[in-house]
């Protein structure tokens, strides 16, 4: 505990805390709604579209500020979106496939120009590289205040349109019939997925930032059987993966936010996998052999009676 509130008694721990926390709580909250729709490569695909629009958005302005980071990682998550879309209403490729297309187009192009501009002639250029694995430990006050704009905006809308999205989640069909613009409620949630993936990239990076949307809601899943609840569960995860892997990191010299706060994420799907009341592995194990000893129970008698008739024989 003591190095628990030394840490925090700095002042850039603290920005790192509460951004990596924040990260995390609105990570595993839009990540449930990916999950259940089995679109858990989209965060993925969505990480790693950003990077070219990282490089582009410094080849156009050849400043290294954030927020236009932001908004060209953003334009490539949205562009990327509706290319995943395009091929699936336009060919016989199903959407996993889609995906891993335009993960690996996007992706590829990405390393091409950040390759042109470390061997190009644009002045300012270090540290583009950090954006593919993170580097949590450069945030300041305003990629803080921006974290929790992005944080608030996310939970408010599932607050608001959680009906929607849980019907579209389990039968998208049922949505329509009854009158819901399906179209436009999921290419919201890739919206939504976008954001929290665009702010995830400065601490975590665009290879890792998946993991913080799919690891928390897997986790909530062994917990609960209620959308609901695994929601809260879900962002409750995520924030302890994030504060527990700022925690760690520095507590420890050079070791990285990002990685490690994936691997807390990862630890808790462990517990979760194990001490799930219902579905994990320990509550599995328990309830087959309540089941064996209520049938051996249930059946003694008779298995008594037919040993004697053979006995007899």
């Amino acid at each position: 505990m003591q190095t628990i509130w030394s840490m925090l008694a700095d002042p850039n721990m603290q920005w790192i805390f509460i951004g990596c926390t924040l990260l995390g709580l609105s990570s595993g909250v839009i990540g449930c709604f990916s999950y259940l729709r089995k679109q858990s490569l989209m965060g993925d695909t969505l990480a790693h579209a950003a990077l070219p629009g990282i490089c582009i958005a410094f080849m156009l302005t050849g400043v290294k500020s954030i927020g236009l980071f932001l908004i060209g990682a953003g334009v490539a998550g949205v562009v990327a979106t509706f290319g995943i879309g395009y091929i699936t209403r336009h060919s016989k490729l199903k959407q996993d496939a889609a995906m891993g297309i335009v993960l690996s187009g996007f992706f590829g192009l990405g390393i091409v120009l950040l390759t042109l501009i470390q061997h190009g002639d644009y002045g300012n250029q270090s540290g583009l590289d950090k954006f593919l694995f993170g580097q949590a430990a450069s945030m300041i006050a305003s990629d803080v205040i921006t974290m929790t704009i992005v944080c608030a905006l996310l939970i408010t809308v599932c607050t608001l349109l959680f009906k929607q999205f849980k019907i579209i989640s389990f039968d998208p069909g049922f949505a329509r019939g009854i009158g819901y613009p399906v179209a436009f409620l999921e290419q919201l949630l890739m919206l939504l997925v976008v954001v929290a993936v665009v702010a995830g990239i400065q601490a975590v990076g665009v290879v890792l930032v998946a993991a913080l949307l799919i690891t928390p809601a897997v986790s909530a899943r062994y917990w609960t059987d209620r959308l609901g609840l695994m929601v809260v569960l879900s962002g409750l995860f995520g924030a302890a993966s994030g504060a527990v892997g700022t925690w760690i990191s520095a507590s420890v010299s050079n070791l990285p936010t990002g990685p490690v706060t994936v691997l807390a994420a990862t630890l808790l799907f462990g517990i979760s996998i194990l001490f799930g009341p219902q579905r994990g592995l320990i509550a599995k194990r328990l309830m087959r052999q309540r089941v064996k000893e209520r049938f051996i129970r249930e059946n003694e008698p008779r298995i008594h009676e037919q040993v004697k008739k053979e006995a007899a024989l």
